[in-house]
């Protein structure tokens, strides 16, 4: 209670009132949210202002205490409440809820009385970004083409209240909302597209952060903004791997930008979609073998329940105690139901049920089959009034447009190192997919590193229409990281009929050499915090394969904090990399993780803040630090250092760049005197790559 007190210290008298009611609510848990979703109850629309409790029970640090509601099995089913108030944060003048209710009164009794209007089906064309690490297809959570349409199907059978599907039902108040949802047929440069675009970059874990304390949210701000096409012609959809392991997905709802008599909204285009984990993406119904779902969560109503925020409904609860979700026709609830109970009274009368049922709801997929007619006609005004909906009601990118016997597409798949894959040799990561209507045998691809002579690379294989095709074009070692470009030189033995598709370009990043270390046996020690949920990890071996991982679930409010978890791993010899992120930025509080050798070397060594780390090592003797000083033309020299690195073997203008034990590049620049001062740089392992016009070469070395 003490908690909860001092959360109403900091908030206005109606959150006061609000809390009052929350005294009633069950399973509190602690969790690193700044605002509970209970708390964000009149957070709709746009969102209001009202000052957050920052204070973590013992150590006052800025993390995040909650009442958040999570069903039975620890899980976060709804997002978007807390994502709509980051952005409150970030753009204060979005428009509050009663400034958009107020808006959007009028124009639902206009729906209401226009018959006509009310009654036009719309199809929504929508993209799927996928949102990978390298993974091949089927690899998680690389989803295949299957499960991603199992999602847009479903999606159509439950607005579309489909007979002989589970989103049909007999409720004298369901209704087919008459809208229903196609993936994309034309992409933002006018080629033809399957809607299913599938991403490289580079991590696997995505983290929301807490942008109100300076921790970047990589989701809006590198998985969105990079790739998310035209918002007025395209519904963007993203499937990715949660930092957040209870997290299932969130979405935006529709802006208020460019209203006659109201203010902007800040902007918000680059980040308008819906957003789920790759696992709850799609139906088990249609499973055709290759599915990678999660059990409870495997029938597409995480999406069907995040469109319907995103086409502006609210949960059937209103967001607070008896709330109002502004639709008369679905009873008055006391808050959001977990168990599929249709014997719940509602808050206004005992002879009317709550209707678990509905999609706005928390109960589980097989349970959920209705939206009513009042958010059918909710839905039809936003889609019929808010900017950006308005405009993707007339898109016509679902439209097919001619296609080609022979077109291929190439795209760079991301610029970042394979990492720890082939014990971290250089590769160009290239997707080739057939646009044409025959299958696709051959290509003849043309590239060039750094503007230099280009090259030829000769790909045959078997491709449908549609289908796609990972390239592994291996780099020499002397490479640095360098911009490349490609073309398609000829497709099937013939001139390729599309020319606006066959060129790519990008930036190369060299892979820094795994660490050797001679052991087989590594130890691994975690003492984590209280805030489980944040914190996930995983190990892979040179064939992308995760051989080791861990996630877990919130301590509860009272309890200790949990043990340390000490685990001792034998390794074959080989190459790995692992991995470690923290979903809200600030890392493990008081805790830290530690990889060591049997002799007790670090391997690996992290604490205090972070978001995502990795380290590369490997265990096989041919890559140790013994052969690479044996065989080197350059030298180093004091190793351990202080101050002044000095260079052995150099011969004409050298480039150097240093790599921290995590791979981030800390210095670089040219060698001058054969020096380089390194006394700026803290104690730890690094790797120095020296290059010229004849070699690159990479060594080791501890600073003191």
């Amino acid at each position: 209670m003490f908690v909860l007190f001092g959360i109403l210290l900091n908030c206005s008298l109606f959150m006061v009132v609000f809390f009052v009611c929350l005294l009633k609510y069950k399973n509190i848990i602690m969790n690193n949210s700044i605002i509970s979703k209970s708390s964000l109850a009149v957070l709709f629309f746009m969102g209001i202002g009202f000052s957050n409790a920052q204070i973590r029970e013992e150590t006052k640090s800025p993390k995040r205490l909650t009442e958040q509601k999570l069903d039975p099995n620890g899980i976060e089913k709804c997002g978007t409440l807390e994502y709509e108030a980051n952005l409150k944060r970030k753009f204060p003048e979005r428009l509050t809820t009663e400034q958009f209710e107020k808006w959007l009164a009028p124009l639902i009794e206009k729906a209401k009385a226009n018959k006509s209007q009310n009654g036009t089906v719309i199809t929504i064309p929508v993209v799927v970004h996928v949102i990978h690490s390298g993974q091949d297809v089927g690899i998680a959570p690389n989803i295949t083409d299957a499960q991603v349409m199992s999602q847009i199907t479903v999606m159509t059978n439950d607005f579309r209240k489909k007979i002989n599907t589970p989103g049909y039902n007999t409720n004298p108040v369901g209704a087919d909302t008459e809208i229903q949802f196609v993936l994309a047929k034309v992409d933002p440069n006018g080629n033809p597209t399957n809607g299913i675009d599938r991403v490289n970059l580079c991590k696997d874990y995505w983290a929301n952060g807490a942008p109100q304390y300076g921790y970047q949210n990589f989701i809006n701000d590198v998985v969105k903004t990079g790739t998310i096409w035209d918002p007025t012609k395209y519904m963007n959809m993203w499937s990715v791997d949660f930092a957040d392991n209870g997290l299932l997905g969130f979405a935006q709802f529709p802006s208020g930008s460019g209203l006659q008599g109201l203010g902007a909204n800040g902007g918000l285009a680059t980040t308008d979609g819906v957003v789920a984990g790759y696992s709850t993406f799609g139906s088990m119904d249609y499973n055709d073998g290759t599915f990678l779902m999660q059990a409870g969560y495997d029938r597409g109503r995480t999406m069907t329940h995040e469109v319907g925020h995103f086409l502006g409904l609210r949960h059937i609860w209103g967001d607070g105690a008896c709330g109002n979700d502004y639709c008369a026709d679905t009873p008055t609830a006391h808050e959001e139901n977990y168990v599929c109970d249709p014997s719940i009274a509602s808050c206004d009368n005992p002879a009317v049920f709550e209707m678990v049922q509905n999609y706005m709801d928390y109960t589980n997929d097989t349970c959920m089959n209705i939206y009513t007619t009042d958010q059918k006609t909710r839905v039809r005004a936003v889609m019929d009034n808010s900017p950006r909906r308005m405009e993707l009601k007339a898109s016509n990118t679902d439209l097919p447009i001619p296609l080609f016997v022979n077109d291929a597409e190439i795209k760079f798949d991301g610029g970042c190192s394979i990492g720890v894959v082939n014990c971290g040799e250089g590769v160009l990561r290239l997707l080739i997919t057939n646009r044409g209507t025959s299958n696709l045998t051959s290509a003849v691809i043309s590239y060039s590193i750094n503007g230099g002579t280009a090259q030829t690379y000769n790909w045959t294989g078997n491709l449908a229409q549609d289908k796609s095709g990972v390239i592994n074009i291996p780099v020499n070692g002397s490479v640095a990281s360098s911009p490349v470009s490609f073309s398609l030189t000829s497709v099937n033995g013939a001139a390729d009929q599309r020319s606006t598709n066959n060129s790519t370009s990008g930036n190369y990043v060299k892979p820094v050499p795994p660490q050797y270390f001679s052991t087989t046996t590594v130890t691994f020690k975690l003492q984590r915090d209280k805030y489980g949920q944040e914190t996930r990890w995983n190990l892979k071996n040179s064939a992308g394969q995760i051989v080791k991982e861990g996630k877990y679930s919130n301590t509860q409010l009272g309890q200790p904090t949990p043990a340390l978890i000490t685990q001792v791993w034998t390794l074959p010899q080989d190459c790995y990399a692992f991995t470690m992120s923290d979903d809200f930025g600030d890392g493990l509080e008081n805790g830290y993780v530690d990889l060591t050798t049997s002799t007790g070397q670090t391997i690996f060594h992290l604490e205090n803040e972070f978001v995502y780390e990795t380290k590369t090592f490997t265990t096989r003797e041919s890559l140790g630090t013994g052969e690479v000083n044996k065989n080197n033309k350059f030298g180093v020299y004091p190793n351990p250092v202080n101050d002044i690195l000095n260079i052995t073997g150099l011969s004409g203008e050298s480039q150097f760049e240093i790599h921290n034990a995590v791979g981030q590049i800390v210095k670089k620049g040219k060698i001058s005197d054969n020096q380089i001062r390194v006394a700026d740089l803290v104690k730890g392992v690094y790797v120095i790559t020296i290059q010229n016009a004849k070699t690159s070469e990479s060594i080791k070395f501890v600073k003191k």
